[in-house]
């Protein structure tokens, strides 16, 4: 087992000045997050790859993904490397990965979630996000429905998942997505590209596109997560994810084998 010291506060070594005038900077600002987080490396003989699956490189589980996950998987992922300007030559989930890889390794966190929010922003038409907004009023029927469309139309990004009960003002309601196994977190193993590039940024872009407040909840011991959907996410500073020092389901490693990302 392997590790990099990944410190979010990178430089800006490979993106060139042109490509940094043309990014945005969003309303969100000075998002607090831990200095540094474990990205760790699995064995080689975890990986699997074959022309009809998609299996992240630090994935147990194979991932057979239909034509309509993997048109949305490379049309998120060209958003993404639109909006950075940085490209990469890989396709379907690896091709998303790597591209979310380089937006952790070449931004500070604050950028981080931005970029991601603009990238959503792009991957998604604002007249449907407007109507959905419209149509979709605060209420225990747009939350469970916000949950079903979730696990329906989201697996390909998230993996496995179902709608969960819970209790919402004192009544049960069927608005928590439960995923079993995050796809993100498995590709990426890294905490800190699962809380800037994938919490933050939905719980943001769904509450402000959508007027949906949600929550998403990792537990970075077996890979689930939880999206409560009307429930408002704590701020980083008390959100216990942001306090994930490192990965721990992998974090079998002495001091000597950290290397230090220059």
């Amino acid at each position: 087992m392997e590790a990099n010291l990944v410190q979010p506060y990178h430089s800006f070594s490979t993106v060139s000045m042109r490509n940094r005038n043309k990014i945005n900077t969003y309303k969100y600002k000075n998002i607090p997050y831990p200095l540094c987080s474990i990205l760790t490396k699995p064995p080689a003989n975890n990986q699997n790859h074959n022309a009809e699956t998609t299996t992240g490189s630090s994935s147990n589980n194979v991932y057979k993904d239909n034509w309509f996950d993997r048109l949305a998987i490379n049309h998120l992922s060209q958003s993404i490397q639109a909006t950075t300007g940085l490209r990469n030559n890989k396709s379907g989930y690896e091709g998303l990965a790597e591209a979310a890889k380089m937006v952790y390794t070449n931004f500070n966190s604050t950028r981080q979630v931005n970029l991601v929010v603009e990238a959503l922003q792009k991957a998604f038409p604002k007249p449907i996000l407007s109507l959905m907004k419209m149509v979709l009023p605060q209420s225990k029927w747009a939350r469970e429905y916000c949950a079903a469309f979730t696990r329906v139309f989201f697996s390909w990004l998230v993996g496995p998942c179902e709608v969960k009960e819970s209790e919402f003002n004192g009544r049960k309601e069927n608005n928590v997505v439960h995923i079993k196994k995050c796809r993100f977190l498995e590709e990426t193993n890294c905490v800190g590209m699962c809380t800037n590039l994938c919490k933050m940024p939905s719980q943001l872009f769904i509450k402000d596109t959508l007027g949906m407040p949600v929550n998403m909840v990792p537990n970075f011991d077996d890979m689930s997560c939880e999206m409560i959907f009307g429930q408002d996410a704590p701020p980083p500073d008390t959100d216990p994810a942001f306090v994930q020092p490192c990965y721990k389901a992998n974090l079998a490693i002495n001091t000597n084998r950290i290397a230090t990302v220059k």
